[in-house]
């Protein structure tokens, strides 16, 4: 049997009700999509939106910078990057080696550092790769640092260091005496004079790439610009 209660007795619905209901809906879900728009990661912490990658270009010194490939490669790449940068440790991991790998002589790279002002090991980490970088082991160590099997972290980097069979004592002194901070710093100031202020960043002979976008991206560019070449 059936028990009536004051909130099961039928109660009669003003139409006003009805026309209502349609307009909270869409208030509702307009102001549901502003605020989950206004979660959304911003271009500086990574996304490759196409507004980012209007072609543009640009000129950024490779002045004592470390490179890879040959001096006259017909194509310079240069990278502006953050060892703390999820999107750059992404990038180099899955488009890096591919990239290098699929143009043999074509291609000089060079890293440039823009550590961003979230990643407070951004710094310390790439003037541990300086400090490497004077005992003839930058690259091996860049590579440590994106594989990151122990962090980033000052005992981390000693690890690194000692993997890579480095004199742990001139790497500890050069990094405790923070010889490449202004290096590190003027790199920074140099791509925000070029409008880059996001990571990965990239100067492919002027021309600007932004994101770590995926191999066919960069082909693209590469291979207008080798067509181009005499």
């Amino acid at each position: 049997m059936l028990i009536s209660t004051p909130h099961s007795r039928r109660r009669r619905v003003s139409p006003l009700v009805y026309m209502l209901i349609p307009v909270a809906f869409f208030l509702g879900l307009g102001g549901g999509y502003l605020l989950w728009g206004s979660t959304q990661p911003s271009v500086a912490a990574g996304s490759n939106t196409a507004d980012t990658n209007v072609p543009r270009k640009v000129t950024v010194s490779t002045d004592n910078q470390p490179s890879l490939g040959p001096s006259n490669a017909p194509v310079t790449i240069v990278e502006f990057s953050d060892y703390q940068c999820p999107y750059c440790q992404v990038w180099d991991q899955q488009v890096y080696q591919q990239l290098m790998t699929s143009y043999p002589n074509k291609i000089r790279f060079v890293y440039r550092d823009l550590p961003l002002p979230m990643h407070p090991e951004a710094i310390p980490a790439a003037e541990a790769a300086d400090c490497a970088g004077e005992q003839g082991a930058y690259w091996k160590y860049h590579d440590a640092l994106f594989i990151q099997q122990y962090g980033l972290s000052r005992s981390a980097y000693d690890h690194y260091a000692a993997d890579l069979g480095l004199d742990s004592k001139a790497f500890a002194t050069c990094l405790d005496s923070q010889r490449y901070l202004s290096k590190v710093q003027a790199n920074a100031s140099d791509a925000a004079s070029a409008g880059l202020n996001s990571t990965p960043s990239f100067v492919i002979n002027g021309k600007v790439l932004i994101g770590a976008l995926p191999l066919s991206d960069f082909k693209a560019v590469i291979d207008e610009e080798l067509a181009a070449k005499p």
